[in-house]
């Protein structure tokens, strides 16, 4: 799978953003909040979902702690919904878990409308030790949005 440069992508949006270098790794919503001293809901996973109609990219606000898989279902009129696997993340993505994007990937998303009270959201960038500090319309923008939640 060919990878897209968020940069470019990004710096042709003219939407703000900003590259941080992380000086450890952030594995967790709380993490990010904790390193970036902001509110957890700013803090942004992006998942992949296998549904019964496909894969699908999840963007959610941190402060949601989980996955809606009902509301998720009901959302995209499917009856089958679960994380993708690791292998399933690096075979549809080009991604490992934790690198995920929250732009460029080739896939429907779903997006979560609680990030949209924020100037900033953080997220991956799909590099190592990168975090992506981006406007939260950028997600909408930007990206293939099939589906939102509120």
């Amino acid at each position: 799978m060919e990878k897209v440069n968020i940069k470019d992508i990004l710096e042709k949006s003219g939407f703000l953003f900003e590259l941080i270098y992380n000086e450890s790794p952030i594995r967790t919503a709380q993490e990010g909040a904790d390193y970036f001293n902001v509110d957890i809901a700013q803090i942004v996973p992006t998942l992949i979902l296998y549904t019964g109609i496909g894969f699908h990219v999840l963007v959610i606000s941190g402060a949601r702690g989980h996955v809606n898989f009902k509301e998720i279902k009901h959302l995209l009129h499917c009856k089958n919904v679960r994380l993708a696997t690791k292998e399933e993340v690096k075979s549809v993505t080009g991604f490992s878990v934790g690198n995920v994007p929250m732009f460029g990937i080739p896939l429907p998303y779903i997006v979560d409308k609680r990030l949209l009270q924020f100037s900033f959201v953080y997220g991956g960038l799909g590099e190592e030790n990168t975090t992506l500090k981006v406007d939260p319309r950028a997600l909408f923008n930007l990206n293939k949005v099939v589906g939102s939640l509120e």
